[in-house]
């Protein structure tokens, strides 16, 4: 089985210098403590860091330069570094500067990177992924597609076990 990732523009309209998590949630039913509360515990049960994040910053550049990293061979590296920098950190990952730093961390080229976001050379593939997420009708992330089939949410290891069991995946 080949896992590929695909961007989903989570808030897009989220300016670059980021946007407070109470504002953005502000006025629905959702309290933004209670879902980072929830985050922490989904996290701690895996073993995973996770930060006290008070702001939330527009994704679409790290989209971008995650696909010229998977380009590279280091997507896996890349991503994870930048879920660290985030969810962990609370870096600002609409900043060209941090991105560029988090790629040579990743093991990328600096310079490489630089101009990979000067250039917007992976606009069109993330607008291509955009464009399925609208298609398929996906509205949340994570989303777990395998065929036609789907798991919406961050959902605990077994039950993406049975997911992937369900739907023909053998275990190794």
């Amino acid at each position: 089985m080949v896992v590929q990732w695909r961007a989903f523009p989570l808030h897009p309209d989220t300016p670059e210098e980021g946007l407070a998590l109470a504002k953005l949630y502000a006025g629905r039913d959702r309290d933004p403590h209670e879902i980072q509360d929830r985050q922490k515990r989904a996290a701690a049960e895996l073993g995973l860091p996770m930060g006290e994040r008070t702001m939330t910053y527009n994704s679409r550049l790290a989209t971008e330069l995650g696909k010229w990293a998977e380009s590279k061979g280091k997507g896996e590296d890349f991503h994870r570094a930048v879920f660290r920098a985030y969810y962990v950190d609370g870096i600002n990952i609409a900043k060209a500067d941090e991105l560029i730093g988090l790629a040579k961390t990743a093991g990328l080229s600096a310079p490489e990177a630089e101009e990979v976001l000067k250039t917007r050379a992976f606009r069109e593939a993330v607008d291509s992924d955009w464009d399925l997420a609208e298609r398929m009708r996906i509205e949340a992330v994570p989303t777990f597609v395998l065929d036609h089939w789907s798991a919406v949410g961050a959902q605990p290891y077994e039950v993406l076990e049975k997911f992937l069991l369900d739907h023909g995946v053998k275990r190794k």
